[in-house]
């Protein structure tokens, strides 16, 4: 649970950075490749979260726990966003790199 919760939340602040006005937050300035890349980047980390889930608790089970932890996701960054843009951003970045070494390791 807490590999789909990591995933979902790179991916889900990938997402976010991609909007202009979140980027800006982060970067003082848009960049519509960084943009296009980070947007493309949340899509596939959401699309990986899932699979950890239907591995751990099924098909019908595991897609509800995803949307539940997409939720969880978001909520966390409704809080950060608007106080620490950047810490969000930093916390996207060591959720992605925590969760990578796991991902490979469940996949063997």
């Amino acid at each position: 649970m807490l590999l789909g919760g990591a995933l979902c939340y790179a991916g889900m602040a990938a997402l976010c950075l991609g909007m202009d006005r979140h980027h800006r937050q982060v970067w003082s300035r848009t960049a519509p490749r960084r943009q296009r890349g980070l947007r493309l980047v949340g899509w596939l980390l959401l699309a990986v979260a899932l699979w950890p889930c239907i591995r751990a608790w099924g098909g019908s089970v595991g897609v509800v726990i995803w949307f539940g932890l997409l939720t969880g996701a978001a909520l966390l960054l409704v809080w950060l966003l608007p106080y620490r843009p950047k810490g969000a951003a930093w916390l996207m970045g060591l959720s992605l790199l925590g969760s990578l070494p796991a991902l490979l390791w469940s996949a063997g």
